[in-house]
């Protein structure tokens, strides 16, 4: 029985996440196999502001403005 676990930043509407749950399962019966009564998906919508990456909140991310990879190393010369 196949069990798929889904985390997506933010929120999804419901016939999104109906289309996630068919396109998912459609490819677990194409590609494994499996029937399609057994395949379990749990979409989990994390807030962003509990995730986090490069060292800033996802909520954050977009008030602060990207630092070039060039001004690092210009900072540290």
């Amino acid at each position: 029985m196949p069990f798929v676990s889904i985390r997506i930043s933010g929120s999804a509407t419901k016939d999104q996440k109906a289309g996630i749950v068919a396109d998912v399962t459609q490819s677990l019966v194409e590609r494994l196999g499996k029937n399609p009564a057994a395949v379990q998906i749990v979409i989990e919508e994390i807030a962003v502001e509990n995730y986090g990456a490069g060292g800033l909140l996802i909520a954050d991310r977009d008030k602060t403005p990207p630092v070039r990879e060039d001004a690092r190393a210009e900072s540290s010369q």
